[in-house]
């Protein structure tokens, strides 16, 4: 995918999301066609709030997301989850992305902003198995 398609989905799939007040978001390529950044803030309707931060930058074909960090913490300041590729975790395998969450660091792969907005979702709205009456 192009840097500029990358950035233009990310952008609608962030106001295809009527629920989330976008307090902030910043979508720009700094180097049209070789270096990309997005960042923003949202709100979700119980006050919970995500700030995240992503530079992209494309090589050949391929886009590497080179720095990210999606923090999704309660309307209280809680810490829920946080994804980050800060090096300061040479512990996990997935060195230097890993996820904080319940109070510990674990392995994690970069996620798309997709991603976290689905993981979001479950914790919001989690499914209702429904009862079989038969």
């Amino acid at each position: 995918m192009r840097l500029g398609r990358y950035l233009e989905r990310l952008r609608d799939t962030i106001y295809s999301r009527r629920e989330i007040r976008v307090e902030y978001l910043r979508v720009e390529e700094v180097l049209p066609g070789r270096l990309g950044a997005i960042e923003g803030r949202f709100r979700f309707y119980d006050g919970s709030l995500l700030a995240f931060d992503e530079t992209v930058i494309e090589r050949g074909v391929v886009l590497v997301k080179t720095d990210y960090v999606y923090h999704y913490q309660s309307a209280d300041g809680t810490l829920i989850f946080r994804h980050d590729n800060a090096p300061h975790h040479p512990e996990v395998s997935t060195f230097p992305d890993h996820i904080h969450t319940e109070g510990r660091v674990e392995a994690a792969e970069p996620p798309d902003l997709s991603e976290v907005l689905r993981k979001i979702d479950e914790l919001l709205y989690p499914f209702e198995e429904k009862r079989n009456d038969d």
